[in-house]
């Protein structure tokens, strides 16, 4: 079984997401932004025997320590799409402008596509090329265990800006709708900022994407 701690990291609050397996401590962490000694001391401290990184999407505060844990601890860059190669371009620049610790630039050593599976933490999880908040967003599901990393695809009443460049709102309503709602709606989902929902609460009362607002 599957295992998972959200660490509320970086002044934006960001989740990042500890997996691991319960009986052979293998695991992975999804989108750590920064402040890497929470996240180091978690690990540590559960004896988790990390393999490799998942990443949502390119923005600073899922993406900022990303090069550093890799080089550190010598594991895998797994995601986002090629499409976010404009804002892992852009992490030093964006790291002066809001104040954080320095952020380099990574080459992913693996790029995912949509319909891809990856293995992380004892399980397989779905690849879902989620555009509209950045061009390259991804989304993890793992469907036995019924549960997702939707980075700032959609959160618990809300749905993620597509102000910055590169946005489309259209294309993020689409993704939501056509691409994850069709997994299901007992899906609990873990989001980039916030507290965790399911598919089937968002469908039924989020005012950007629930079914009586899309119908």
């Amino acid at each position: 079984m599957t295992q998972y701690q959200i660490i509320p990291v970086t002044p934006f609050q960001q989740n990042c997401t500890i997996l691991w397996d319960e009986e052979t401590k293998r695991g992975a962490v999804s989108d750590p932004g920064g402040d890497l000694h929470l996240i180091d001391k978690f690990i540590a401290d559960k004896g988790i025997i990390l393999e490799k990184i998942l990443v949502t999407h390119a923005h600073l505060d899922h993406v900022g320590k990303v090069a550093e844990m890799a080089r550190t601890r010598k594991i895998p860059i797994i995601g986002p799409h090629k499409d976010d190669q404009y804002w892992i371009d852009l992490l030093p620049e964006s790291a002066a402008q809001f104040n954080f610790d320095a952020s380099e630039t990574f080459t992913p050593d693996q790029w995912l596509e949509h319909g891809d599976v990856i293995e992380a933490a004892g399980a397989s999880f779905d690849v879902v090329h989620c555009p509209g908040h950045t061009p390259g967003h991804v989304v993890f599901v793992q469907r036995e265990q019924k549960m997702a990393l939707v980075g700032d695809v959609i959160f618990k009443g809300s749905i993620g800006r597509t102000d910055f460049p590169h946005g489309d709102y259209q294309q993020l309503i689409s993704s939501i709708t056509q691409r994850l709602w069709s997994y299901g709606e007992d899906i609990t989902f873990i989001p980039g900022h916030g507290p965790t929902s399911t598919f089937g609460f968002e469908r039924k009362t989020n005012p950007f994407v629930g079914d009586a607002i899309v119908d």
